[in-house]
């Protein structure tokens, strides 16, 4: 059988801040990829876009098209073969969000889905779990995964600042929808989630997020859930095994470590990578569990170093 056909690719080179903004050329081949791999265009951008800092050039940013395209098509088989082994575990059929059940879901359950289908394809251990759920089989339309705040640097920055204990503080650490999930499912999921914490643990008194710019987020699920912006935190490197994209904890739980050197020189057969082109910050959304959310001013948000 002849696989997918593609133009012909030329010898152009874009930047990776043009990728990040979804704008054409990369839309168009992104486009292209996905049609003929017949995968979600959103979702496979949000991977490609994890892997082009490994290859874009360190001064200019830039990525020749070839390169580009080849990414897309590595994403593109890798989510087709994740959406395949995992078709079973949500929905094909699209149904109005006042149908669907809010519901505490088990981790083993989350876990198959975000493991298969979240950008990072990994859940982070320990945490409570929460979906809308279709009606007709209790599949997960949508899922969100709440911890206890880690990020002791921004855990210091909010104590100082607004006086809040990082014992008290959760983090949305996953957020996924499947391709059928209705418009605004995110957001309603959210302030389901902020209801349920808010009867369930009384000690919490703020939920965080991050949302990573360099994947073409901008907040805008949390901020129709009136989630503000309230601290901008430095990028950290983006790391890769074998040219596959790895989180520094999946590094640590796997081998004990997550420095490069140290595995480059453990398993020298592997290849250990991290992004050359400079990343861009990251945004801290922040809801306060009982009453309003303050909105900060630009001059008021402080950005901290990794």
């Amino acid at each position: 059988m002849a696989g997918p056909a593609f133009s012909a690719p030329t010898s152009r080179r874009v930047r990776l801040s043009e990728c990040v903004a979804a704008e054409p050329p990369f839309s168009d081949w992104a486009a292209e990829v996905a049609k003929n791999f017949a995968v979600d265009l959103r979702t496979l951008t949000v991977r490609a876009l994890l892997l082009l800092p490994r290859i874009a050039s360190r001064r200019k940013g830039t990525i020749g098209e070839r390169q580009i395209r080849a990414e897309l098509k590595a994403a593109a088989r890798q989510l087709r073969a994740d959406e395949r082994r995992t078709d079973h575990l949500v929905p094909n059929t699209r149904f109005e969000l006042r149908d669907l059940k809010f519901a505490e879901i088990m981790p083993e359950a989350a876990n198959a889905v975000l493991a298969a289908r979240h950008y990072l394809r990994s859940a982070r251990p320990g945490s409570t779990c929460y979906a809308l759920l279709e009606p007709r089989a209790g599949l997960p339309v949508s899922i969100c995964t709440v911890s206890p705040l880690q990020w002791r640097r921004v855990g210091v920055q909010l104590r100082g600042q607004f006086g809040m204990v990082q014992e008290e503080i959760l983090e949305i650490s996953r957020v996924y929808s499947c391709n059928t999930a209705p418009p605004n499912a995110i957001s309603y999921l959210l302030s389901r989630v902020r209801a349920e914490v808010r009867r369930s643990q009384p000690r919490i008194d703020l939920l965080t997020t991050v949302v990573d710019t360099n994947l073409g987020f901008t907040g805008a699920s949390y901020r129709a859930a009136n989630w503000q912006h309230w601290v901008t935190v430095g990028p950290r490197p983006y790391l890769y095994r074998n040219k596959q994209y790895v989180t520094p904890r999946q590094l640590r739980s796997q081998y004990g470590t997550a420095s490069l050197p140290e595995l480059q020189e453990r398993f020298p057969h592997d290849r250990y990578e991290q992004n050359r082109v400079e990343l861009a910050d990251s945004l801290i959304f922040c809801l306060r569990v009982r009453g309003r959310t303050e909105t900060l001013a630009p001059e008021s948000r402080r950005r901290l170093l990794r």
